[in-house]
């Protein structure tokens, strides 16, 4: 059962990560900072798509949001 369910948790953690990345694929970033975004669930995407809406360069965003 903790298989089935480390799966389940893998499954749904890869959803999360690929929503992200489309979004911030989306949003302007290269794919490698926006894989690297996606992957960091810590960071706040809502942040992450806006700073860039306000002028911020997507290379200094990925600055601040580490």
């Amino acid at each position: 059962m903790a298989t089935k369910t480390a799966q389940l948790d893998r499954s749904e953690r890869d959803r999360v990560v690929n929503w992200r990345l489309r979004e911030l694929l989306a949003a302007g970033y290269g794919k490698e900072d926006a894989l690297e975004l996606a992957l960091a669930l810590q960071v706040d995407l809502h942040l992450a798509i806006d700073l860039p809406q306000r002028g911020c360069p997507h290379k200094t965003a990925v600055r601040i949001l580490y």
